[in-house]
């Protein structure tokens, strides 16, 4: 959910000179950013596309056929998600109920309806795939910053753990440190790790964050997974419909699952693997015309059951 600065020329007018520096400084690293990175302090990769928290203003479903997602002539991921989560910090450890659970969830998710909310998008040589494999997880246990990281970070995280990367990796990572007083939860962009284009995302620690919180009370999954399990599909439709930041979106800058941010149907979502999850759906434009949608008439909201 992240797009850096595509269309905010007054922004980068502002902070352009000290995003090129701070990307030339980082020139000989293995993995180098896709796009110039702002202040930390300011977002961590742009403020286009985050998942804002409760109350930070941002994230309501749009309605009106102005706001459908528009093709913007980038690509898609028409051959799904190639998986792998790292865990970033000092506190993770293996036996962590947030580590077991993403694996569960991410090697459930591919071929549910919830997936399938994503594949009406197509890049004219095909469309989005439903399609998520999964291999596991690593641990990275150096210290992760407390604030939010720079993309470029977070992605010379995913060049240090990651020694096969595919054009098709999507590869999140959860950091042990809270979101604080910023007002995001979580975040997805794009970069290279050594010659390869791959898709990434990053994500706070959200244990008794009220901000981020799903408010899951079937009692399954405890507070902090259900939350970063919530914001994980939000990250992981948003980069198979719009992976660089040049595919599917609307006038206002909000890709699928933006525009249906903190809104659920009142229904688990059955993955795979028998696994049930509370999840956020994602923004159809087909829904939006032809009906279907959780909230009714003049939205698009749709999660796959």
């Amino acid at each position: 959910m992240l797009r850096g600065f595509r269309r905010s020329s007054t922004r980068r007018s502002v902070i352009g000179l000290a995003a090129i520096a701070a990307c030339a400084s980082l020139a000989a690293a293995a993995a180098t950013a896709a796009l110039a990175d702002p202040p930390p302090a300011l977002f961590a990769g742009g403020q286009n596309g985050v998942v804002f928290a409760h109350g930070a203003g941002h994230g309501k479903p749009r309605r009106g056929g102005a706001q459908q997602l528009a093709y913007h002539f980038g690509s898609v991921m028409t051959n799904g998600a190639a998986v792998k989560s790292i865990f970033w910090g000092t506190s993770w450890n293996q036996g962590d109920d947030k580590i077991s659970g993403m694996d569960t969830f991410y090697a459930g998710v591919g071929g549910t309806g919830y997936a399938a909310t994503n594949t009406e998008y197509t890049d004219g040589s095909g469309p989005v795939s439903g399609t998520v494999s999964s291999s596991g997880h690593v641990i990275d246990n150096s210290m992760a910053p407390s604030g939010g990281p720079s993309t470029s970070a977070v992605l010379a995280v995913v060049a240090r753990n990651i020694s096969n990367p595919t054009t098709n990796g999507y590869y999140p990572v959860y950091s042990d440190q809270k979101r604080g007083n910023l007002g995001y939860c979580a975040w997805h962009s794009w970069g290279y790790v050594g010659n390869t284009l791959v898709q990434f995302a990053f994500f706070f620690n959200l244990d008794g964050d009220a901000g981020c919180n799903p408010v899951d009370t079937s009692g399954l999954h405890i507070q902090g997974l259900a939350a970063i399990a919530n914001v994980s599909g939000h990250e992981l439709s948003e980069a198979l419909t719009d992976p660089h930041g040049d595919a599917w979106y609307d006038s206002s800058g909000n890709e699928n699952a933006d525009k249906c941010a903190w809104t659920f149907s009142g229904s688990l979502i059955t993955f795979t693997n028998g696994s049930q999850w509370k999840i956020q759906g994602n923004w159809s434009n087909n829904a939006y015309t032809f009906g279907g949608s959780y909230l009714g008439a003049g939205s698009g909201c749709i999660d796959g059951h």
